[in-house]
């Protein structure tokens, strides 16, 4: 692919995942509401039924991401992207009409199938990419879901004054505009020279994780770190809405507000930043800074006393997304062009857990200590608890370094 065509299909990624995730922020601050409506339940308890929801869909991406994956490896990123795109299009469809919750675990299912989108995007960055360019490059995948994700809620919040399914029906839209964009605009990037075999026992995603383990054990510390931090990150990008109803009383369109500060935050950060820090200080100094910035971010979330506060609080909580591009980059450095696929699905076998563990046992966390009768009111306790898993994951990255510069000493 000729540098012009790398710069494009670069473009192009950027929007899908922009797109794909804006989707997903634009249901976040209605979600609470329309189980409310569609339940006849409290905030409290509609905070259950998304863990569950999320559940359900990050169970589905568990299986099928890691097949798809590997597909990727063998076909190309190209077919497996535009059908990711077209089954999250169909997903949104189905939510937006849905007339009972049940439906909406329907959507979810449909959209965990076709979910591997964004595992194949970032082998697709890994193709294109050398070097140092790898961790930068890695880092507009990151300021792009961070972005939508963050736009996306801002947007959810102003279309849900309008109608409370408008933002079901914008997110269906905008993920069938870009897979008829894709379907005329995206080129493939795996060469028919470094496409393999397509083997089911690789596609398991237990024993996907377990070999890459085996091959690399240099990764097993990096894999382990980023499914600490995704784990931690569903606190605020799965509860906040709902964090921000109980504690603040705020509106969706509030809260829109705040989602557009943090999302000129985070394309500040992500989409600049990251491609002077990581030439100047390393990949290293890049991680180990970023968590200390989520877990500080995360502190001072759990202790806000006035909803002014979150501005101040998300300014360090979106540093911390210096790390994840970093460890990305270090990663997809340590295995073979054409093991990227296997590599990406792999990250997104760890989300597919983080999303089964972390918004679930968040919510509950949240609903015990704002129940009816709770002998401690406290709404900030899954973002403390985030906080301290950030914590682990920092000790779990210096210690790694270190014994890694001792072996490397040793040599």
């Amino acid at each position: 692919m000729a540098k012009s065509k790398h710069s494009g299909a670069l473009g192009f990624i950027f929007v899908t995942i922009f797109i794909d995730v804006l989707g997903l922020g634009i249901i976040i601050p209605v979600l609470p509401k329309l189980l409310q409506v569609l339940g006849h339940i409290n905030v409290n308890r509609a905070s259950q039924y998304i863990g569950w929801l999320t559940f359900v869909y990050a169970s589905m991406q568990l299986i099928f991401a890691s097949i798809l994956g590997n597909l990727s490896d063998r076909y190309g990123r190209r077919p497996i992207l535009l059908i990711s795109l077209f089954g999250f299009g169909l997903d949104y469809a189905v939510m937006a009409f849905a007339p009972t919750i049940a439906w909406l675990f329907v959507g979810r299912i449909i959209a965990g199938i076709c979910g591997a989108s964004t595992s194949t995007a970032t082998a697709y960055i890994a193709d294109v990419s050398t070097g140092d360019k790898r961790a930068a490059n890695f880092g507009l995948v990151g300021a792009a879901s961070a972005i939508g994700l963050i736009f996306g809620i801002a947007l959810g919040a102003y279309l849900y004054a309008i109608n409370i399914r408008f933002p079901f029906m914008a997110a269906a839209g905008f993920a069938f505009a870009n897979g008829l964009y894709g379907l005329f605009v995206l080129p493939e990037s795996l060469a028919k020279e470094h496409r393999r075999k397509f083997e089911w026992k690789r596609a398991n995603p237990l024993l996907s994780l377990l070999r890459i383990y085996k091959k690399q054990p240099a990764l097993a510390s990096l894999l382990a770190v980023t499914a600490i931090i995704y784990i931690a990150q569903k606190a605020v990008e799965y509860l906040l809405s709902t964090f921000i109803y109980e504690k603040f009383n705020w509106t969706p369109a509030i809260v829109g507000t705040l989602g557009l500060f943090v999302g000129l935050v985070l394309f500040a950060i992500q989409g600049g930043l990251i491609r002077y820090t990581v030439p100047k200080f390393g990949q290293r100094k890049n991680i180990v800074a970023g968590l200390i910035f989520y877990a500080v971010g995360l502190l001072l979330i759990a202790f806000a006393g006035k909803g002014w506060m979150l501005y101040l609080c998300m300014i360090p909580y979106c540093l911390g997304g210096l790390s994840g591009p970093a460890l990305q980059g270090m990663a997809s450095q340590k295995v073979a062009d054409n093991e990227q696929g296997e590599l990406q699905g792999a990250f997104a076998i760890l989300n597919s857990v983080s999303l089964i563990i972390g918004p679930l046992a968040f919510s509950y966390v949240f609903f015990f200590f704002t129940k009816k009768g709770s002998q401690v009111y406290f709404p900030g306790a899954p973002y403390l608890l985030a906080c301290v898993l950030m914590i682990i994951s920092t000790l779990i990255v210096i210690w790694s370094f270190r014994r890694r510069r001792k072996v490397n000493a040793a040599r």
